[in-house]
C-alpha cells in the first residue's frame, strides 16, 4: 500500500465518521437519522466517534488490500487515523479568563514581613 492510499483512506474514513457522529446534514437529515437510531445499539454507535471509525474503517480495509493481515492491520490504522483528526480538529473552547484580587501581603510569610520591617529602637 502507498502513502497516497493510506493518507485518502484516513481522510476517507475520518470525514464520514465526522459527518455521521457530528454534523447536522441538510435539513437536518443526519440529526433526525441519530434521533431515530435511539439509545440503542446504532444509536450508541452514533454518538461515539471512535466506535463509529471502526466499523466505518472496515469496508475501507478489506476493499484496499488484498491480504487478510494487511486487511487487519489498515482496519485499525484507518480507525486511529481517523481518531487523531478529530482529536486535532476538536475545538474545545478556552476556560474563562478571570482575575482574583489580591489580599495586601497575602504572598508574604509572617516572619519574612517582620524581619524586613526596620528594626525598633530599644529593642
Amino acid at each position: 500500500m502507498q502513502a497516497y492510499s493510506l493518507t485518502l483512506g484516513i481522510l476517507a474514513v475520518w470525514r464520514l465518521t465526522h459527518l455521521l457522529n457530528a454534523e447536522d446534514g441538510p435539513g437536518d437529515i443526519l440529526v433526525r437519522i441519530r434521533q431515530l437510531a435511539g439509545s440503542g445499539f446504532w444509536g450508541g454507535l452514533l454518538d461515539c466517534s471512535y466506535c463509529l471509525s471502526l466499523w466505518i474503517a472496515l469496508p475501507f480495509a478489506f476493499l484496499l488490500s488484498k491480504h487478510w493481515l494487511e486487511r487487519v492491520l489498515l482496519w485499525l490504522a484507518f480507525s486511529a487515523g481517523a481518531i487523531l483528526l478529530e482529536r486535532a480538529t476538536l475545538r474545545a473552547p478556552w476556560p474563562p479568563y478571570t482575575e482574583e484580587t489580591e489580599v495586601h501581603g497575602e504572598l508574604l510569610r509572617e516572619k519574612e514581613r517582620e524581619s524586613d520591617s526596620p528594626s525598633k529602637p530599644g529593642s
